[in-house]
């Protein structure tokens, strides 16, 4: 498919806290034009947001997007669940497949890491909010030492978790390790994830534990900082707030806060997959173009 006069036409599957920040984030692009929100149910507030955002909503799930179809890009921001059917529905039409649910289908991309090969792919799943955040420090680590041990522990605020992800937790943490093994070529990787209830909500955070007997502070330092400095071109609330180095030991924690958008800064799980969705789109968008 070509794109048309009015910039690569995309569509996003799920209205939930994901879908609906992915969609106002696609709406602020000048190379994407939205063009549906589907959900599953006509009385959700996430359609009644989307509505009110402007854009065109239905009810109807994957077939009502198949029937307004095709589209040249479309995010699924449903369920992990669901998705192997979206890609088999979708995967005659097409239409490149960005999925942020946590399923370990299609081809694995974060974009400070292997980016540029996403435009070869037409399936492509960005592993999980926390490992968007955590893979760009930890591949930037271990090109300068070998772990032999990855730990990685995230804390979201409890209000930035919709259904969806609560449901999907097993999938986020098997899907994470996974990718930090792909990424890092370490075997003993561990991820655990925590919901906060805690008032006020603190912000999205990420805290990296890594053992390597020939870490050296110097070369491992500026690998973080300048891996955080990449991310922060399509994550602008992507800060390292502590990074150590001692003893075949080093720990870096992060934080992402949102910028701008309809979610609150403390939702920079959002932030940071959706800004990594969004990217890939607009680098499509490009290719079409040429």
């Amino acid at each position: 498919m070509a794109a048309g006069e009015r910039g690569t036409n995309v569509a996003v599957l799920g209205a939930g806290l994901i879908g609906i920040d992915l969609a106002d984030k696609i709406q602020r692009s000048t190379s994407l034009d939205l063009r549906l929100v589907v959900g599953r149910h006509r009385e959700s507030l996430g359609l009644a947001r989307a509505a009110e955002m402007g854009c065109a909503t239905s009810s109807g799930g994957i077939a009502a997007l198949l029937e307004s179809g095709p589209f040249h890009v479309v995010f699924d921001a449903s369920n992990a669940d669901s998705h192997a059917d979206h890609w088999t529905a979708l995967s005659k039409t097409g239409t490149t497949l960005i999925d942020l649910t946590p399923t370990q289908l299609g081809t694995v991309v974060v974009p400070t890491v292997n980016g540029s090969q996403a435009a070869a792919h037409r399936h492509i799943n960005l592993v999980s909010c926390g490992g968007q955040a955590a893979i760009p420090v930890l591949h930037a680590v271990a090109q300068h030492c070998t772990p032999a041990y990855i730990e990685v522990v995230s804390t979201g605020a409890s209000a930035s978790a919709g259904r969806a992800t609560r449901l999907n937790l097993d999938q986020y943490i098997a899907t994470t390790e996974a990718a930090i093994r792909s990424f890092t070529g370490t075997r003993e990787v561990k991820v655990m994830v925590n919901l906060s209830p805690a008032r006020p909500a603190p912000p999205f955070r990420v805290v990296m534990t890594v053992l390597a007997p020939d870490l050296r502070p110097g070369p491992v330092g500026a690998a973080v900082t300048s891996a955080a400095e990449e991310v922060r071109a399509f994550a602008p609330g992507f800060t390292v707030a502590s990074a150590t180095v001692q003893d075949g030991r080093i720990s870096v924690a992060v934080e992402v806060t949102a910028t701008g958008g309809r979610i609150p800064r403390y939702a920079g799980n959002l932030d940071i997959i959706n800004g990594a969705a969004l990217l890939l789109a607009e680098q499509h968008a490009a290719a079409l173009s040429r």
